[in-house]
């Protein structure tokens, strides 16, 4: 049995448990009719003020595990405060970043001003905003375009990144930041256009296409953009993690033309058995599914902060499911023959403590394998593309 979905976003509701016993019984509730908020809420990507003022006073307590992910913050490359901007009017990408020409400056730039920017939130020293700015003010100054075939994937990393930092420094820091709205422009014109629409690529490039999409349209107070990056993650993210009430195979994303189950079993790396937590990309490897895997969970913390909370449905659901599966086997569980041919290539990386705490500190949902994971693996650092500082943000974080 085939099911082909078209992507709507669920209408919110409470209970967990109630979406999931629908969900169970191959029923989605309607969507709901407008994803953006009234008005946005600010600092709100991925972070927001009250879980900065939580991480904060935590830090200022020496209590652990976030006084340690903060030195870890302090003594890494990202906090240097000597280090220099290397902006490129056009930054080219190849397919496993070969060329390299900007690619690692973009995306490390991009997570030093967030670094910075997390910095002067909890110390309250100018000097660390000032140098978010400094970073922001170089490349908005300066880039133009992305090119060659990993364009659409290293602006969604690159512009995941940036609108983290921003919305710290210009909602927070009193000190001025003249550049703010010619970084604005950045966004809107080199950044936005490259992603918004997609790339009906594989799963991982697309959901954090969309996880950029998403935090520059709260940054840009875009409302339409929002709802369209809103609606394309929703799509993306039913098609990127099975569950059994989907049917006898994964639901597909329109214009893929997966139309057959050999080709979908193609697309799923091969894999042709299907459960409940399995990715599209289980089979390719951990690390990979784990960028997948964050960036449902940044989005669902942004929605979150936004007002419409994304884990009472199929969202958490998959998220949760994800990260239990993963998590198992990154812990050494035995592979079973029937699984990407009995091996995994391991190295889920530092992505699990946002929706950890979501769906298990906030909702109290039993994640045992997610939880062990967690804490081993504390303070949790950056992947170096777009993942940075979650132990310090999001540990046990009620907010």
């Amino acid at each position: 049995m085939f099911t082909y979905e078209n992507g709507a976003v669920v209408r919110r509701t409470p209970l967990l448990a109630t979406v999931t016993a629908l969900l169970l019984g191959g029923v989605l509730a309607q969507p709901s009719a407008e994803a953006a908020p009234t008005a946005f809420a600010h600092p709100g990507v991925t972070v927001s003020r009250s879980q900065l003022d939580f991480a904060r006073t935590k830090v200022l307590a020496g209590a652990q595990p976030w006084k340690s992910a903060y030195d870890q913050m302090m003594t890494s490359r990202y906090a240097d405060q000597n280090r220099t901007p290397k902006p490129r009017a056009v930054v080219e990408c190849g397919s496993y970043s070969n060329p390299n020409l900007g690619c690692t400056d973009e995306r490390e730039d991009a997570i030093a001003a967030y670094t910075n920017a997390l910095a002067w939130y909890i110390t309250r020293e100018p000097r660390y905003a000032r140098k978010a700015i400094q970073l922001m003010d170089a490349w908005s100054a300066v880039i133009q375009d992305h090119t060659n075939s990993n364009a659409p994937l290293q602006t969604g990393w690159a512009g995941s990144s940036w609108p983290r930092a921003a919305e710290i420094i210009k909602h927070t820091y009193t000190g001025g930041w003249p550049g703010a709205g010619r970084f604005a422009t950045m966004l809107r014109t080199v950044y936005l256009p490259e992603i918004i629409n997609g790339s009906h690529s594989n799963g991982n490039w697309e959901l954090s296409m969309m996880e950029a999409a998403v935090g520059i349209s709260v940054f840009l107070d875009d409302k339409d953009s929002y709802d369209k990056a809103m609606a394309k993650f929703r799509t993306r993210t039913a098609a990127y993690v099975y569950l059994a009430s989907d049917g006898d195979l994964p639901r597909t994303v329109p214009g893929q033309n997966l139309d057959t189950r050999d080709k979908i079993v193609k697309y799923w790396q091969g894999q042709s058995t299907f459960v409940t937590g399995l990715t599209q990309e289980t089979c390719r490897d951990l690390t990979h599914t784990g960028y997948g895997i964050s960036a449902i969970a940044h989005v669902a913390e942004t929605s979150r902060i936004q007002g419409q909370d994304l884990y009472g449905t199929d969202v958490g659901e998959r998220l949760r499911q994800a990260l239990g599966l993963q998590a198992k086997y990154e812990l050494g569980t035995p592979v079973p023959a029937w699984l990407c041919g009995g091996t995994l290539h391991l190295g889920l990386g530092p992505v699990t403590e946002v929706g950890h705490n979501a769906l298990h500190h906030r909702l109290g949902i039993a994640m045992t394998n997610t939880g062990t994971l967690t804490e081993r693996n504390r303070p949790a650092g950056s992947n170096n593309l777009f993942v940075a500082w979650e132990t310090l943000t999001h540990a046990q974080n009620p907010n």
